[in-house]
């Protein structure tokens, strides 16, 4: 995040001189109005880090003015930076505060002449008071409108808005294991809650007779269909929209009852709507990948009228961080007792 208020220190506030405000790096925690800013990050590439301030010192040499999040005024808002370990190509999504800025393509051009490793150059203009960007175009500027990432024995092409679990070599170990929960037999029909681009509805497809997907975001579900092309799957569908919208007792009776259902919802966790069609759907499986514990243990209580927890394993997906995901699997209890 750019910001016109970075934190500074007490040695530099002592100082009494006039300072640089300007900052490009993490919230502070607890401000939603002062950035840290950051000169190196430990869990990014050098090349990552070398973008970021590259682009920093371009901004600030030209006079471009830094966001300033109190007043909701200024240009460079957000720089987003994705990498894929598979290929070592780059995207980067420049977020910036002000519609037809010459500026937006100063900055774009300066990253393309100097970093070739940066396949894929976007822009979002947002004008809003917050930076939630899902609902805004990514305008794209130049590359490839992609970049490709692997995670198993499966490619798939990952756009500006388009949710990617950030580690992918541990992701493989994530699904292989939320897979061997299921014990798929290869005749189950499968419903994935939380698609997203479609990795764990195609990790699983070989495993099943039938797919379905549902996800919000309409870009993710197009990369989706395009993943499934891409990796030559044709048991995967899926679909567009609020999750606790379009699961209902007519899509199941559309789509049929499912026997076993994946879901990886976000950190708000599965919406109460959903859950009470799940239990009227009574799928025999649910594995239930969370990587906010405290919501899915809210779900699961609320689906433990007809469900009991069989295995958990927690997942470090982000080492160095209090973070973990972790995967539930429940079962009918009908089921367990015959």
């Amino acid at each position: 995040t750019f910001s016109s208020r970075r934190w500074l220190t007490k040695d530099e506030i002592n100082t009494r001189k006039d300072l640089n405000a300007n900052g490009l790096g993490f919230h502070l925690p607890g401000m939603f109005d002062r950035i840290i800013d950051i000169d190196e990050c430990l869990l990014q590439s050098d090349l990552s880090n070398k973008i970021r301030n590259s682009v920093k010192k371009f901004a600030t040499e030209k006079g471009f003015n830094f966001y300033d999040t109190r007043n909701h005024t200024g240009f460079l808002r957000n720089l987003i930076i994705r990498n894929s370990f598979a290929t070592g190509e780059y995207m980067v999504i420049l977020i910036v505060g002000e519609k037809n800025n010459p500026a937006t393509s100063q900055i774009l051009d300066f990253i393309k002449q100097n970093f070739e490793q940066v396949k894929s150059l976007y822009y979002i203009e947002n004008l809003k008071s917050n930076d939630n960007y899902a609902d805004l175009e990514a305008i794209h500027y130049s590359g490839k409108t992609v970049i490709e990432e692997k995670i198993g024995d499966f490619w798939f092409q990952i756009g500006p808005k388009s949710f990617f679990q950030t580690n992918p070599i541990q992701a493989g170990n994530l699904y292989a294991k939320a897979l061997e929960f299921a014990e798929l037999k290869g005749t189950e029909n499968i419903l994935d809650l939380y698609t997203g681009t479609g990795t764990i509805a195609l990790f699983i497809s070989q495993k099943a007779q039938k797919v379905v997907g549902i996800e919000t975001i309409a870009e993710a579900v197009e990369d989706a269909r395009k993943n499934a092309k891409l990796n030559n799957i044709k048991n995967a569908e899926f679909i567009t929209g609020q999750v606790e919208d379009i699961l209902t007792d007519n899509f199941i009776k559309k789509y049929g009852k499912p026997e076993v259902v994946f879901m990886d919802p976000p950190r708000a966790g599965v919406h109460k709507n959903a859950i009470t069609t799940l239990l009227k759907a009574e799928p025999q499986k649910i594995v239930y990948i969370s990587c906010n514990p405290s919501t899915q243990a809210r779900d699961i209580a609320m689906l433990s009228a007809k469900y009991k927890v069989e295995k958990i394993q927690p997942v470090d997906m982000f080492p160095h961080t209090f973070h973990v995901e972790n995967i539930a699997l429940l079962e009918y209890k009908l089921r367990i007792e015959n």
